[in-house]
């Protein structure tokens, strides 16, 4: 099997350097456990996989467990792709200067200002939402594949 399409769990744990039994140990769970999560037999409480995000200290673990076993979240939250901190500090910048340059968080203000959107500025709305949405999966980008590299031990 590629490594691409490994077990998100056994990833994050071999990622981390961890056998099966010290991860158990650290995540106070039996090793039959781990290995059934391991294996796909079965899938981990969003509580498992907390704990295994701060073990593994792996935020992207969190991310792809909800997206990989969460319907609603596929709906709510776009598919983040892991950038570097570079890149993404470029695009949120970009973003933010073209949504200016635009106009357009003035035009949001002014189809906010009277706290009805009207037909006639609904498809502006719908653009302008579309922005603020790539702006945020930026942020979410960040913060999902970089954030951690950067904070204090």
């Amino acid at each position: 099997m590629p490594e691409e399409y490994r077990n998100i769990y056994k990833t994050a744990r071999k990622t981390r350097g961890y056998t099966q039994e010290s991860a158990a140990e650290r995540l106070n769970i039996s090793i039959s456990s781990l290995q059934a999560y391991e294996t796909g037999a079965r899938i981990p409480s969003n509580d498992v996989v907390e704990l295994m995000v701060i073990c593994y200290d792996n935020q992207a673990l969190a991310y792809q467990h909800l997206r990989e076993s969460s319907a609603l979240m596929n709906r709510v939250v776009p598919k983040l792709e892991p950038r570097s901190v570079l890149e993404i500090a470029v695009r949120i910048h970009n973003r933010i200067k073209e949504l200016e340059n635009k106009g357009g968080l003035d035009r949001l203000m002014a189809i906010a200002e009277n706290n009805v959107i009207d037909d006639d500025e609904r498809p502006e709305f719908y653009a302008i939402v579309a922005e603020v949405r790539e702006i945020v999966r930026s942020g979410l980008e960040l913060d999902v594949y970089c954030a951690s590299d950067f904070m204090p031990v």
